[in-house]
């Protein structure tokens, strides 16, 4: 019975040929990769949804490979224990199963965060610069 219950889950197993290939665009790849960076967030793995969200991954020329900085190697090798469940949801959801992720270090990638009023405003005003007439239209202080 072992023998062919073992034969049966070898015969429902799709080959590596057989699996899906279609490609996708990088916006389509950034939106599934925050969307899961949010559920792992929303279900307490903080740590590996913050390594997702430090920087924007980029997809490679190859159309396959996701490119990923961090900013130290403990962080590389922590994403890199814990990307198996991504990466089955990128390959899912994208319908590509060559899908790979690499990690890089660079050290000198800091990540800035704003504290002042002043700071949390330009960077506001840098992804949107439409508050500006806003501020003004109101004549709010910042």
């Amino acid at each position: 019975m072992k023998r062919e219950m073992a034969q049966s889950h070898k015969e429902a197993q799709k080959s590596h040929d057989e699996l899906p290939r279609e490609a996708f665009t990088e916006t389509d790849m950034l939106l599934l990769w925050n969307k899961f960076a949010q559920r792992l967030s929303d279900t307490g793995q903080k740590i590996m949804a913050t390594y997702m969200q430090i920087n924007d991954p980029v997809l490679d020329a190859d159309g396959v490979t996701i490119k990923l900085e961090l900013p130290n190697e403990g962080s590389k090798v922590d994403f890199d224990n814990n990307k198996i469940e991504l990466l089955g949801y990128l390959r899912g959801k994208l319908h590509n199963h060559d899908i790979v992720i690499e990690t890089h270090v660079n050290e000198a990638v800091a990540a800035r965060h704003a504290f002042t009023p002043q700071e949390k405003y330009e960077k506001l005003k840098a992804i949107n610069p439409a508050i500006e007439l806003l501020r003004k239209a109101f004549d709010l202080d910042i």
